[in-house]
């Protein structure tokens, strides 16, 4: 489970250019537009297209229930500066093996940008740090190249290749498995540690994993 400090919706995670936060009930609209796009719904399994009237609003209700349970951290990635445009978001779950499941999707139009591997990497370390899991796992698409880079840029490697029901998607569906044990993170602690934040919420306008399925 999540420790207590990831369980207010005030914690935030902060890179160079990004801010990772819990979606809010006035982010609906621009969750709704990143699921929307066929591109990012083919990554998933979950994501239904075209997408649902309402379902932004209840990813976003699913989404704070977990985090305060403390059994997922979802984190909504805004741009740092502007008016924070939300560009995706990263998640991870518990797994009956204490285990971690890393998820994440990003809009289209910030894709080749970097703004998934600066948002993974960190997500990543606060899993480590905060938590006593040995693993994080994630599983990607086969024809989602793109994705497969962000996570060995983030440490991950191959280890397996099967089929996953994706249900969104209608059927089985091959995937690459990738991991990072705790042990080969700990040799990549050049990436520095997490920046937690507890203040006051900054200002923000207004899926399954996309990246990740």
């Amino acid at each position: 489970m999540f420790p207590e400090i990831t369980r207010d919706d005030v914690f935030r995670l902060e890179t160079r250019r990004l801010w990772l936060r819990w979606p809010r009930a006035n982010d609906a609209q621009a969750v709704a537009r990143i699921a929307a796009r066929k591109e990012v719904a083919d990554m998933t399994a979950n994501i239904p297209h075209p997408y649902p009237a309402g379902a932004a609003d209840a990813w976003i209700l699913d989404a704070r229930t977990r985090n305060a349970a403390g059994s997922q951290l979802t984190l909504l990635a805004t741009l740092n500066r502007g008016y924070r445009e939300p560009v995706g978001f990263v998640s991870v779950k518990w797994e009956p093996d204490d285990t971690v499941v890393l998820g994440y999707a990003f809009a289209v139009e910030h894709w080749s940008k970097g703004y998934a591997t600066e948002a993974v990497q960190p997500v990543v370390d606060t899993v480590f740090s905060l938590t006593k899991t040995e693993a994080v796992t994630a599983q990607v698409r086969v024809i989602n190249p793109g994705s497969q880079r962000v996570l060995r840029k983030a440490g991950f490697s191959y280890e397996s290749s099967g089929l996953v029901e994706m249900k969104a998607r209608g059927g089985l569906f091959p995937v690459d498995r990738f991991r990072l044990d705790r042990k080969v993170w700990r040799s990549l602690k050049g990436w520095g540690e997490p920046r937690f934040q507890r203040g006051e919420p900054e200002p923000s306008f207004g899926l399954e994993p996309a990246g990740c399925v």
